[in-house]
């Protein structure tokens, strides 16, 4: 069983979704990607939830991680 991404919250909140354990789960669930879709070009992400993940992964700190995290389980990685 999977934990609760409750450190992914922040990182929701700011793009605007839902940002429990559960609607994190669920969305990453919904969501898949392919491993040549890079997460900034992924379809179902609007153009301003696009900008927030690039100048998050540019920020290199904690934000870039959160972005990290998510690529890695929007790819499959738990």
């Amino acid at each position: 069983m999977e934990q609760p991404s409750y450190e992914l919250n922040t990182l929701f909140d700011q793009l605007g979704l839902p940002s429990d354990g559960k609607a994190i789960d669920d969305f990453i669930m919904a969501h898949p990607l392919a491993p040549e879709i890079k997460l900034v070009e992924a379809d179902f992400l609007a153009p301003h939830q696009k900008a927030l993940l690039k100048e998050w992964m540019r920020a290199d700190g904690e934000e870039a991680l959160l972005v990290d995290e998510l690529n890695v389980r929007l790819h499959g990685g738990k």
